[in-house]
């Protein structure tokens, strides 16, 4: 008897369906491999996370119950991003205080929610297909990612099958990137301040491209590091897994 595939909704975010689809692409790649039916639901949006940070509870709620809606029928939702997965695990519920039945919908959808490598590793249990990529990497664990999922060792685990690559740490991968959403628009100079501290821990690194999974952190680095002249190319690590590099990275013009 033939094991029916898992059907996994994937939840793109704005950033890369906006930024960089090329994530997107990858990430339905890594989970076909991996043997899944993957649905992107056309319907989708944002995951309210904006507004909720802004505090605009009634923003996010209406948002969430659209992506509610949307996602609960699957058997997975797999998300390349640990901060919107953060928003959907950790915050949805609390969105429905006081209202049994979408609270109860919310905790369902949680339940199921995963970031991509998380995913990959904790679940499925598998390790992408063989890529090569020839250098050395460094690895920027993003906050919400870390802090509201425990993503560290999933996506190092699965850089450490891709042929050629080396991963050398950062003296604190965990910090700051400075992005924070709307944090670097309110707050410029601090926001700026950490980038710098980010960026000097990238390049005394000596690695050549830097990977994360999460695209606001990527923009982020990636912008001040091109304007500081730097050759590091920036990379979501999706696409590195996937073997879809040949576009250019991020903050790159395209040729």
């Amino acid at each position: 008897m033939t094991t029916p595939k898992p059907r996994v909704g994937l939840f793109v975010t704005c950033l890369v369906d906006f930024f960089r689809p090329t994530v997107g692409f990858s990430a339905v790649k890594l989970l076909e491999d991996a043997g899944c039916e993957v649905s992107v639901p056309a319907a989708q949006t944002c995951c309210g996370q904006p507004a909720y940070n802004s505090g605009d509870r009634a923003g996010a709620r209406s948002l969430a119950e659209q992506v509610i809606a949307l996602f609960e029928d699957f058997d997975h939702v797999v998300i390349p991003s640990g901060s919107c997965a953060g928003m959907i695990t950790t915050h949805y519920p609390s969105l429905f205080s006081g209202e049994p039945n979408w609270r109860l919908r919310a905790e369902r959808l949680a339940a199921k929610t995963h970031e991509l490598t998380s995913f990959l590793v904790d679940v499925l249990h598998i390790s992408p297909l063989p890529v090569t990529w020839e250098g050395t990497a460094t690895y920027h664990d993003s906050c919400s990612g870390l802090r509201e999922l425990g993503i560290k060792e999933q996506p190092r685990q699965l850089l450490s099958a891709v042929d050629g690559l080396a991963v050398k740490e950062m003296r604190d991968p965990e910090a700051c990137c400075g992005f924070g959403g709307a944090f670097c628009v309110k707050y410029d100079e601090i926001s700026n301040a950490i980038v710098e501290r980010k960026v000097a821990d990238v390049r005394a690194t000596g690695a050549d491209l830097l990977l994360s999974g999460d695209l606001g952190c990527l923009l982020n680095i990636a912008g001040k590091l091109k304007r500081e002249g730097s050759r590091v190319e920036v990379r979501h690590v999706a696409e590195v897994l996937a073997g879809m590099t040949s576009g250019p990275s991020i903050g790159e013009a395209r040729k």
